[in-house]
């Protein structure tokens, strides 16, 4: 498994997931090997704990993560002022060169490698990769069993292949930088290009517009190659792959009674909602989180029928099981229910209470119940909206038949 998390990671630099974070890291491509490696490391070891820490429902590890995101952005902030106007670089790094000299007189070289691991860590903080199928069953296992040593070095593991794949480029990039650096106008320019592009992923990713740009790239095609990983190691995966089909799979008959729906810590758009109270509609429950790209590509579809089916008898219930810390501030959930027009009922499940009840594995997940309570389709991924809706109406249709049915039934006993 370690394996597969360090090609899973790799493989990260093909997702979109990694855009907003590339102009932080290709603005270090100017720099040593060393200070290239202390940035990734910094980014590595911070994605690490960061992940691990996310799967904990403390307040003060929420608060923390979201706060940190905001110091991240500010060092960000300045990290490409100080590439931009070269008195703000002196004015940074005046007191690591002051803690160099205390340090060791000798040697100033302390500002280096402090600025690259901080702009690691701050990259770290920042960085919300696409939970494809290997990030998503490394997550669900530290949700499931919680913070443990394993589950951290899966994380690294695969932090590290995200690492290894990135500083090629960054490595290949500072080898075109060098060729220039004997033109210095040309270099001094580039720098500032650099500190540019960056200030200006700043913006974008502070604003949110990030989200929404991402929102329109599917990323299907990782995904399909991570499934391909999962698949062309059994002996190592056989469980996993038995729970998780990572492209868009799909399955189809009776499952069981609906799992509960008790243990949502609040619900928006709704009172709390239970599987009894729901027996003869037909029910939808979504799977998501808000700052999932899959998820966001899946919620249109949902939100429509939603909308097309409610007088049909049709309930949509959003189950937001958040992936990240500071997605399980609720503030944040109930601004992005609105900014999404999402009308429907939304279980949030910040302890993962309803999650461990489906035995979900993945963002988004699909289960449709029939009139009946029964579990009768589930879809996992992007993807066969069309075959998805045919079931919601083949379903209705069934609830329809048994209406009647039963209506007909009553009147015959009252003559």
């Amino acid at each position: 498994m370690f394996l597969i998390a360090f090609l899973g990671g790799i493989l990260t630099v093909l997702s979109p997931c990694i855009l907003p974070v590339v102009p932080f890291l290709f603005a270090r491509a100017d720099r040593s090997q060393s200070s290239v490696l202390l940035t990734l490391s910094g980014m590595v070891l911070t994605f690490a704990l960061i992940s691990s820490l996310a799967v904990l429902s403390s307040e003060w590890v929420v608060q923390a993560s979201n706060t940190g995101r905001y110091l991240a952005l500010i060092v960000m902030a300045l990290f490409a002022l100080s590439l931009i106007f070269a008195r703000v670089g002196s004015w940074l790094a005046r007191p690591f060169v002051m803690l160099g000299n205390r340090l060791d007189p000798a040697t100033r070289k302390m500002t280096g490698p402090l600025a690259s691991v901080l702009v690691g860590v701050a990259t770290g903080l920042l960085w919300a990769p696409c939970a494809g199928p290997i990030l998503g069953v490394i997550l669900t296992g530290a949700m499931v069993q919680g913070v443990n040593v394993h589950t951290s070095l899966l994380l690294l593991a695969y932090g590290l292949g995200s690492a290894l794949s990135l500083g090629t480029l960054i490595f290949a990039g500072g080898g075109l930088v060098n060729r220039l650096k004997a033109s210095i106008p040309v270099t001094a320019w580039l720098r500032r290009g650099a500190g540019c592009v960056a200030l200006l992923a700043v913006v974008v990713i502070a604003s949110g517009i990030d989200s929404r740009l991402l929102a329109g790239i599917s990323s299907r095609s990782v995904t399909a190659v991570e499934q391909g990983l999962l698949e062309s190691v059994p002996k190592l995966v056989d469980y996993i792959v038995s729970k998780v089909s990572a492209q868009s799979s799909r399955e189809q008959g009776s499952k069981g009674p609906m799992p509960s729906l008790a243990g949502a810590v609040e619900w928006l758009n709704s009172t709390p909602l239970s599987s009894e109270s729901l027996r003869g509609k037909v029910v939808l429950v979504d799977f998501w989180t808000y700052d999932c790209i899959n998820c966001q590509h899946t919620l249109p579809y949902v939100n429509q029928w939603a909308k097309r089916y409610a007088k049909d008898g049709l309930v949509v219930i959003g189950v937001h099981t958040p992936e990240y810390g500071y997605e399980k501030i609720i503030s944040n959930v109930r601004q992005q229910v609105g900014q999404l027009g999402i009308g429907y009922p939304v279980a949030i499940d910040n302890n993962y209470t309803i999650w461990r009840a489906f035995d979900n594995q993945y963002w988004p997940a699909h289960y449709l119940i029939d009139a009946k309570g029964q579990v009768r389709y589930s879809h996992f991924g992007e993807g066969d909206y069309a075959e998805q809706e045919q079931v919601i109406q083949g379903l209705l249709e069934e609830a329809k038949i048994a209406k009647v049915a039963v209506h007909s039934a009553i009147q015959t006993v009252g003559r």
